[in-house]
C-alpha cells in the first residue's frame, strides 16, 4: 500500500503568510489534531504568530476548518506542545513573547522578562472543538537566569504512571566576552506535571558550556520498559547533529547527560520520536540529507535508541520539521514541513502503513 498525503496547511492561505512548527496528536476517540504556527506577516520566527489547528475525523484524509487555538494579540504565541491525557483531555503547552523580540535579542539579554519567552497552558475537553483560556506557568518552569526558552516542538507525552512530560530547551547568560548567541550556552530541560497539568515543575536540566553537546529542540518517548528516551537537536560541531539521553525516573533526571548520536545522519533540524508497542519499535523522523533540509526519512530502533536503521524514505524533496503520530493499528502518520522547491511551502500529512516501517 502506498503512502497517502493531504495538505492541511499551505503558505499564503487562510490569512497567514507561512505555516511552520508542526505538532500532531490523536485523541482517545480517534480524532487527529494537527497544530502549527500561523505566521501572519512572513516566514520569520518572530512577529505576529498564532497557534492554529485543524481537526480530522477520518484518519487525516480530510481536514476541518482552521481554528486559532492560542493568540497573543499582535504578538507571538508558538511552539505548540500538545498531549492527550488518559482522561481524554488534551493539554496544549506553548510559549509567548513580544512580536519584536527576536531570538538573537533574547539570547543577548536585550529583551525584558515581560517581553521575553513566557510559558502558557490550556486544555480542551471535547477533542479540540473548544479550548479553555490560557494560563501562564512561567514561574513554575523557567529559571530567572534563562533567556531563550522553547517547548519541544512536536507532541509531548504522558507516561504510564500518569506524569506529563514536555521536553524543552533554554539558553544561559554568557560569560566573559561572549554575547549569549554562542551555541554552547544552549541547555535542555523538561516540564513535569503529576496532576494532569494543574501544577508544573522543572525536571532534568542538562547544561554544559564546553561546546561538545549543545542541547536544543528536544523530543521524547516512553519505552516499553518505562524509561524515557530523549532525542535532541545538537547545534555544536561534535560528532553528528543529534544527541540523546535516557531517564529512569520519569524525566526527573537523566541516567547520563546527552551524548552524540552519530547513528542519525541529517542536517541541524528539529525531529520527532514515537514508540510503537505493536510492533515494538522506536521511530524517528527527520531529513536524512547530511547538509540540507531534505530527504525526509523515518528510521527505526529496536534497542531503545542505541542503534538506528532506515525504515522508510518519504521522498527526495526539501523537508524540515516533523512530528509522528499513531493513527490506528495499521497506520503511522507524519506531519511535516515540505515543498517542491522549499521546505516551507506546506505542512503535509502523510499516512504510512506500519508494514512499510517494520
Amino acid at each position: 500500500m502506498a503512502d497517502e498525503t493531504t495538505v492541511p496547511f499551505r503558505a499564503g492561505r487562510e490569512g497567514y503568510a507561512s505555516f511552520r512548527i508542526p505538532a500532531v496528536v490523536r485523541t482517545n476517540s480517534g480524532t487527529l489534531l494537527a497544530f502549527c504556527e500561523g505566521r501572519v506577516g512572513s516566514q520569520e520566527d518572530f512577529g505576529n504568530i498564532d497557534v492554529v489547528m485543524k481537526r480530522s475525523t477520518d484518519g487525516g484524509r480530510t481536514w476541518g476548518p482552521l481554528q486559532v487555538v492560542a493568540k497573543n494579540g499582535a504578538d507571538l504565541a508558538g511552539n505548540p506542545a500538545p498531549v492527550v491525557l488518559a482522561t481524554g483531555r488534551v493539554l496544549l503547552v506553548h510559549v509567548r513573547n513580544a512580536a519584536a523580540a527576536t531570538e538573537d535579542a533574547i539570547r543577548r539579554g536585550k529583551v525584558s522578562a515581560a517581553n521575553g519567552r513566557r510559558i502558557w497552558v490550556q486544555h480542551s475537553n471535547d477533542d479540540g472543538l473548544t479550548w479553555s483560556a490560557a494560563r501562564e506557568i512561567t514561574g513554575q518552569v523557567k529559571k530567572a537566569s534563562w533567556r531563550w526558552y522553547a517547548t519541544t516542538p512536536g507532541h509531548a507525552v504522558q507516561t504510564s504512571t500518569g506524569r506529563v512530560v514536555v521536553p524543552a530547551n533554554h539558553s544561559l547568560p554568557p560569560s566573559g566576552t561572549d554575547n549569549g548567541t554562542e551555541g554552547k550556552y544552549n541547555g535542555g530541560h523538561c516540564l513535569l506535571s503529576d496532576d494532569l497539568g494543574q501544577n508544573w515543575r522543572i525536571g532534568y536540566i542538562d547544561d554544559n558550556t564546553d561546546g561538545y553537546v549543545n542541547v536544543n529542540e528536544t523530543t521524547a518517548a516512553e519505552l516499553p520498559d518505562g524509561r524515557l528516551y530523549f532525542n535532541t537537536r545538537n547545534d555544536s560541531p561534535s560528532p553528528g547533529t543529534r544527541a540523546d539521553a535516557h531517564s529512569r525516573d520519569g524525566g526527573q533526571s537523566l541516567v547520563k547527560p546527552f551524548r552524540p548520536q552519530a547513528g542519525l545522519v541529517g542536517p541541524v533540524v528539529e525531529c520527532s520520536v514515537l514508540q510503537l508497542r505493536t510492533p515494538d519499535v522506536l521511530l524517528f523522523s527527520g531529513p536524512a540529507d547530511p547538509g540540507f533540509r531534505a530527504l525526509m526519512t523515518v528510521r527505526g530502533s529496536r534497542d531503545g535508541g542505541t542503534t538506528w536503521q532506515d525504515a522508510h524514505t518519504v521522498d527526495g524533496l526539501p523537508a524540515a520539521y516533523s512530528d509522528l503520530v499513531r493513527v490506528d493499528g495499521e497506520t503511522v502518520a507524519l506531519l511535516y514541513e515540505t515543498g517542491d522547491f522549499s521546505a516551507y511551502e506546506t505542512i503535509t500529512f502523510r499516512r504510512i502503513p506500519v508494514g512499510a516501517l517494520t
